[in-house]
């Protein structure tokens, strides 16, 4: 009966010394990781800062290019306008010339559909 209770007492002395020992272990893992983490945390705020950098540097040109696509829309809307005005002008001011034109550009596209 004393050979029992002193296995069992070793066995649970030998169970707690295990407990200690993977505790031991994984503090030792967590505190490497925690060490692994912080060296990284730089090289990643680096790559985040750079990334931020890259996207505003792209919604800066992608903007800019808008406001110049915007600024070419309106100009072209304005020369669509003044040229449709100097044709309307031009035909008040000569309608028998315009006619004619009008005329001489059908008969050039009617031969140059026939001849297809």
């Amino acid at each position: 009966m004393a050979s029992t209770s002193t296995s069992l007492i070793g066995t649970n002395d030998l169970g707690g010394t295990l407990a200690r020992s993977v505790e031991n272990a994984s503090n030792s893992l967590h505190g490497a990781i925690d060490r692994a983490s912080g060296a990284a945390q730089p090289a990643v705020d680096h790559l985040a800062t750079g990334a931020h950098h890259a996207v505003e540097r792209l919604a800066g040109s992608a903007g800019r290019a808008a406001e110049t696509m915007d600024t070419k829309g309106r100009q072209l809307l304005d020369a669509k306008s003044r040229f449709a005005e100097s044709c309307s002008a031009h035909i008040r001011n000569k309608p028998v010339a315009a006619l004619g034109i009008a005329v001489g550009a059908g008969l050039l596209i009617s031969w140059l559909l026939r001849s297809r």
